[in-house]
């Protein structure tokens, strides 16, 4: 049996990231999904929103059908 897993170029956070330092936050999302790593991706409100910044993702972790992303805010578009 497979495992499910998407391939994702940028952090949709829909308003859940949890701030961890300054310019560090922490996101949760459903089921497996793969990011790059330490290269430079945007960063989003929703799908259809522009974008908010971009962010270098410094860890992924699988767990219990989630995936728990680590990222560093490195340029910000807008404050809101």
């Amino acid at each position: 049996m497979g495992m499910p897993l998407e391939l994702n170029t940028l952090i949709v956070t829909k308003g859940r990231e949890l701030r961890i330092e300054e310019n560090t936050f922490q996101l949760v999302k459903q089921g497996y999904r793969l990011y790059p790593i330490e290269i430079p991706v945007d960063v989003r409100k929703t799908l259809d929103s522009s974008s908010s910044g971009e962010a270098l993702i410094k860890k992924v972790v699988w767990e219990n059908n989630t995936t728990t992303l680590t990222y560093q805010l490195i340029s910000l578009n807008s404050t809101n």
